[in-house]
């Protein structure tokens, strides 16, 4: 039997550290596992000459290699995700999975599945809350407009607040989490695929329930595999 490949396509750079193991935690232990990123190999400067966003872009916030964040503009990108959704496919991977919630409208595959997390996201959040109010943290406060597209889904519009997931403490996050339940928000949603199990343990101070994108969206790939 042909042994199921996954490939992952982050925006930064990969591998990463900080969500390879939520994969291995919910996919089968038989799954070959292949990790790309747009920014592989570039440096910093080549990074910003690229996809530095201008002030009125809708901007994307990931990781690189070192720790660090950078914000990227999301139309350039794009194309470049695409480009590393198509390599991944020509090495046989089964499932491709974008690790980043942002939307982006183009995407496609040829064979693979294609699972984008802004398409899991938004409807199963929708289910869940119903008629209560869901409290959004994104890492960007510019996304609270940018991004606002994608949670037509819900009953009622949701509740923004801003923290970073790339910064070492998380106590931004908590406070995030405590002004948007103080708003009345009644669950949380951690908007990027760069919140952890810390961030949700951060937000979760709150006294909120506390859903946590990589979860989800690792957890699917894993039914799909």
């Amino acid at each position: 039997m042909r042994r199921r490949g996954l490939g992952t396509v982050t925006i930064g750079q990969a591998p990463r550290s900080d969500l390879v193991p939520i994969l291995d935690r919910y996919l089968p232990a038989d799954v070959r596992q292949t990790h790309c990123g747009v920014l592989d190999d570039l440096a910093r400067a080549e990074i910003d000459a690229l996809y530095r966003p201008e002030p009125s872009e809708p901007a994307l916030v990931t990781r690189l290699l070192d720790g660090s964040a950078v914000t990227l503009s999301r139309a350039r990108i794009e194309r470049a995700v695409q480009d590393k959704i198509d390599a991944l496919t020509e090495t046989g991977c089964s499932v491709i999975l974008l690790l980043c919630t942002g939307s982006f409208a183009n995407l496609s595959c040829r064979t693979a599945w294609l699972v984008e997390p802004d398409a899991i996201i938004p409807p199963l959040a929708a289910a869940l809350v119903q008629h209560r109010r869901l409290g959004v943290i994104v890492p960007l406060a510019a996304q609270i407009d940018s991004e606002s597209g994608k949670w037509r889904a819900l009953r009622q519009p949701p509740l923004f607040a801003s923290a970073s997931p790339y910064d070492e403490d998380p106590a931004a996050v908590t406070e995030a989490a405590r002004a948007l339940a103080a708003r009345g928000a009644a669950a949380l949603l951690l908007d990027c695929i760069g919140f952890t199990e810390r961030h949700r343990e951060a937000a979760g101070a709150s006294g909120l329930p506390v859903l946590l994108s990589n979860a989800i969206v690792a957890k699917t790939v894993g039914e799909l595999l």
